[in-house]
């Protein structure tokens, strides 16, 4: 198994969500045991020895992969999720999307300053709901924060766009 492998895992759907957009869907990547685990063991081998100390996913194809990940650096998860979906206090953030707004929250006692954090989602494109995710870790001021994605869409800019916001380590497994 090699990256290509990877690269050539994922599904490219024309015209979703919207024409124009060239959906990367990572379902066809994460079906194969093969590829599935040969990307957790990529991630981990990034950040076994960072000192991680919690993985935060966010809503909710980062789950898939930062729960793995979590598991395998033997550290806590912690979910980032949508309005309405936590139940107990919260810190939320809004954010601007290229169609809207959306909102992101999580559990006022999800993280402590001595914490390492890395907040982990599939796919980087234009870098707005990373940034909301980084303010909301970034209030529980903790030690440290890097960034994981499973694809970055290079050509949109989000990496820029987070390093303007913030000064995050950003990693990303493959690149289009």
């Amino acid at each position: 198994m090699n990256l290509e492998q990877v690269r050539n895992s994922v599904r490219d759907i024309p015209d979703y969500p919207k024409p124009g957009i060239i959906f990367k869907d990572v379902s066809t990547a994460y079906r194969d045991g093969e590829v599935f685990n040969f990307i957790a063991a990529s991630i981990f081998e990034k950040y076994k020895d960072a000192g991680i100390t919690k993985v935060v996913g966010i809503e909710a194809r980062g789950f898939i992969l930062g729960a793995v990940i979590a598991e395998k650096l033997k550290v806590g998860f912690v979910p980032i999720r949508k309005p309405g979906k936590l139940p107990a206090e919260l810190f939320s953030q809004s954010y601007e999307l290229e169609y809207g707004f959306d909102t992101l929250e999580i559990h006022q006692d999800a993280l402590q300053e001595n914490d390492v954090v890395l907040i982990h989602d599939d796919l980087l494109a234009t870098g707005g709901t990373v940034i909301a995710a980084i303010d909301l870790v970034s209030k529980f001021k903790v030690s440290s924060i890097f960034v994981n994605f499973f694809i970055e869409l290079d050509f949109l800019k989000g990496r820029d766009k987070i390093t303007q916001a913030s000064s995050v380590s950003i990693w990303s497994l493959i690149h289009y």
